[in-house]
């Protein structure tokens, strides 16, 4: 099994390197997140953005599965279905549902409305898709999984957590009442949507593949620096995005993994609260968001941008074992005549140091090292080793900095705007 991550803060283009490789593969599982991914894929002059549906939906012989590691938006996911349906992609029998990937519900997204409210100045940024809330259940022990709606007592396990939720909605003295009778209504219809779809036990799915040769590839949401672990605590996701997730979010042991993918950014973007040490706020910054269409994928919120952080990037490759790094977004630094990269950073104490601090409010400062920019534009048809020098060179420092072979560079959305080394 090959998994694919996000190596900095999410949003690095997963969803476009999936589309590339999954002809190579027999089987694409998401083992976390939820709706608050949003993976953008471009063909054809066509372009879709999936939240919970697996990126190699759109290629023929390919199984699609949601593992028991995500949690699952069932209107969303219906919504997402019948669009490619209708836009003439015949998806539906390409998916299959772990049996034990957890529901959200209605009032699990009320809970996330009133938990960020209440923090007031401190919100986290929050997608208030009800991820954390139904995160919060799952470890609880008292959550809802797709199983479960086909128990004879589903509504009845439904209607006890629901009532668990509004006692909480009134402590924070949330209205919920005009919101959730519509809520509820759309929320039953896609129940008895759901209940249409093939239902598996994944993890004996995804071993079966395996024995039999085929391979899988696991899909990460998300980025590394958001791992609820290991990431910018408490401005987290709420699950672990690192590698080791997609071991406990298939159900599949850790010698099964074989390449580790990283992608990364040619530079860093950040969505919502938290420290971002190399994020800009001069013209720079506004060119790269430009440039970048750095805009998120499911909130449409504006991304921060800033240069490349090595020693994040470095650290995120400890910490998923990556095997090979993917360069995304490297278009966007066409017309720089100068780029920088965050090597170390200065502490508040004072001290210099290239490993990420326990707190990322520790960091005074990045010191950064210059870079010549390729200022051209480049042909996407060249072979890797006949790219621009300076962009050859930028590859080079990279990898020589991190300590892992830099083996893809996309300079476009597009499938076709990808070279491969």
């Amino acid at each position: 099994m090959d998994i694919l991550l996000g190596m900095q803060w999410g949003d690095e283009g997963k969803g476009k390197v999936v589309d590339v490789l999954a002809p190579k593969y027999d089987v694409v599982a998401r083992f976390q997140g939820g709706p608050n991914a949003g993976h953008t894929l471009e063909f054809d002059d066509k372009k879709f953005v999936l939240h919970q549906i697996p990126s190699g939906v759109f290629q023929e012989g390919t199984s699609n599965i949601i593992g028991n590691g995500v949690v699952l938006d069932i209107r969303i996911f219906r919504e997402e279905i019948e669009k490619l349906e209708s836009a003439g992609y015949g998806v539906k029998d390409k998916i299959l549902l772990s049996k034990k990937t957890h529901l959200i519900i209605p009032t699990h997204r009320l809970l996330d409305a009133a938990y960020e409210k209440s923090k007031g100045d401190q919100k986290i940024g929050s997608t208030l898709k009800g991820i954390g809330p139904t995160y919060q259940d799952k470890s609880a022990r008292v959550g809802l999984r797709t199983g479960d709606l086909f128990a004879d007592n589903f509504q009845e396990k439904y209607d006890a957590l629901k009532a668990k939720h509004i006692e909480i909605l009134r402590f924070y003295d949330f209205d919920y009442s005009e919101l959730l009778p519509e809520m509820e209504e759309e929320f039953f219809q896609a129940v008895t949507y759901t209940k249409t779809l093939k239902f598996v036990n994944s993890e004996y799915f995804v071993n079966d593949a395996l024995k039999a040769g085929k391979k899988v590839l696991a899909e990460g949401a998300q980025g590394s620096l958001l791992d609820v672990d290991f990431g910018s605590y408490p401005f987290v996701t709420s699950s672990n995005t690192f590698a080791a997730g997609a071991s406990t979010g298939l159900g599949v042991a850790p010698n099964a993994q074989k390449n580790i993918y990283g992608i990364f950014k040619a530079y860093c973007t950040r969505v919502g609260s938290g420290p971002f040490p190399t994020e800009l706020f001069d013209k720079t910054g506004e060119d790269l968001q430009n440039l970048g269409h750095e805009f998120g994928a499911t909130t449409g919120r504006r991304r921060r941008c800033g240069w490349l952080d090595l020693p994040i990037l470095k650290y995120a490759v400890m910490l998923n074992g990556a095997t090979e790094l993917f360069m995304m977004k490297a278009d966007v630094m066409n017309t720089f005549e100068e780029i920088k990269v965050c090597t170390e950073y200065v502490l508040k104490d004072g001290t210099k140091t290239t490993e990420v601090p326990y707190d990322l409010e520790d960091i005074k400062e990045p010191v950064y090292t210059s870079l010549k920019g390729w200022n051209q534009e480049v042909d996407v048809k060249l072979p890797f080793n006949e790219l621009p020098q300076a962009l050859l060179d930028y590859v080079k420092y990279i990898e020589d900095y991190i300590g892992v072979p830099i083996t893809m560079v996309s300079m476009g959305p597009d499938r076709e705007e990808t070279i491969m080394k």
